[in-house]
């Protein structure tokens, strides 16, 4: 399991002893190393902000517990007290009733995202994305409830594509509400013009259409507890591109223009697909557009799609683990050679899966 997500029930140190430990660590290590522990610190986070590894950071100050305590004291290896204690990168934290919460400072349009609560409070918080109301999603400003990650709570977020105003949240602490904004920058893609042979764009007009699609969003509405514990991996061991993620695009001559929810890997057929993590298998089969199409629900709000693969091998409600083969790269359903078909969606919207890849949780 990812130390991020490790608990302990080992008992707190006494106050003093925990001063002793400090003098000792300041008379070995010197203060300009030493580092103090804040709400929603965990020894993942800080190797991952830090250049080190959790392995290293329990070295270093001989832990006998992932558990990390506000105010304990750290050696991070040649960091600085002033440079540690810095608000984490790329965020604007603000507070409300004793929690801290941490923000992106800037989106695109198509990033997942996720809010940082901490200290006492954070775990009675909701969360609900105000900017919602006048955007074609599912749910919108659907009630989250804050996830556990390590000493600190998340909420994922996600930005529509075509989205360029502001992702407005509100946070509420039992009677106190606070409200954030968040600027959203555009994802300028070129217009691609398909213009997709008839024998494949009759694919659209499939009456197996509809079934196809309940299915799906079957799956998107799931909230079930996070399921991954590990950073995400890629889903084939190919890094070709086709079409990227965002692009919007006509499929037929003068056809409306729609964005693309994922992100195309060129392979030879029969290529093995792989989950990119930890879940449950909730659809799998053949369908008129997607073709070999197997669905993960990792948790959270966050499923996993994998388009047009000329076999499937997992089967609805096996659980699969990250890296497992769940099917083979082809070209079946609304497809004109052979290739994966990636999709990430948080809570039913497509979010680049780029910015998921070897990372816990997206930036």
């Amino acid at each position: 399991m990812n130390q991020s997500h490790s608990r302990s029930s080992a008992p707190a140190l006494p106050s003093l002893v925990r001063a002793a430990c400090f003098v000792a660590t300041a008379l070995l290590f010197g203060t300009a190393d030493a580092y103090t522990v804040k709400p929603g610190d965990t020894l993942y986070r800080l190797a991952q902000l830090h250049g080190t590894t959790v392995a290293e950071l329990i070295r270093l100050n001989s832990l006998t517990s992932t558990t990390l305590e506000v105010g304990q004291t750290l050696r991070l290896p040649g960091v600085s007290t002033a440079t540690a204690n810095a608000s984490v990168p790329g965020t604007v934290p603000s507070r409300i009733s004793g929690v801290t919460v941490n923000a992106p400072a800037t989106l695109r349009m198509g990033d997942a995202f996720i809010l940082r609560l901490s200290g006492p409070g954070a775990a009675q918080a909701t969360v609900r994305f105000l900017s919602e109301a006048g955007e074609d999603v599912r749910l919108p400003g659907e009630r989250l409830t804050p996830i556990p990650a390590g000493n600190e709570f998340i909420v994922l977020g996600r930005v529509v594509l075509g989205k360029n105003t502001p992702v407005v949240y509100e946070i509420q602490v039992g009677q106190d509400v606070l409200q954030g904004r968040i600027p959203v920058t555009g994802l300028p893609q070129p217009l691609q013009r398909l213009n997709l042979p008839p024998r494949i764009a009759s694919k659209l007009e499939d009456p197996a259409r509809k079934a196809e699609d309940t299915a799906v969003e079957q799956a998107y509405a799931r909230r079930t507890a996070q399921a991954w514990s590990r950073p995400f991996q890629p889903a084939a061991a190919v890094r070709a591109q086709s079409s990227a993620f965002g692009q919007p695009r006509t499929y037929v001559a003068n056809g409306p223009v729609a964005y693309h929810y994922g992100t195309d890997y060129l392979a030879p057929a029969g290529t093995p697909v792989m989950a990119v993590n930890d879940g449950t298998v909730v659809v799998a089969g053949m369908y008129p557009v997607r073709g070999g199409l197997v669905v993960i629900d990792h948790g959270a709000g966050l499923t996993s799609l994998y388009f047009h693969q000329r076999a499937v091998t997992v089967k609805v409600g096996q659980k699969v683990t990250r890296g497992q083969k769940v099917g083979e790269v082809g070209s079946t359903g609304l497809s004109t050679g052979a290739h994966l078909h990636l999709e990430m969606r948080v809570r039913g919207e497509g979010t680049d899966p780029a910015g998921w890849m070897n990372r816990l949780w997206p930036k």
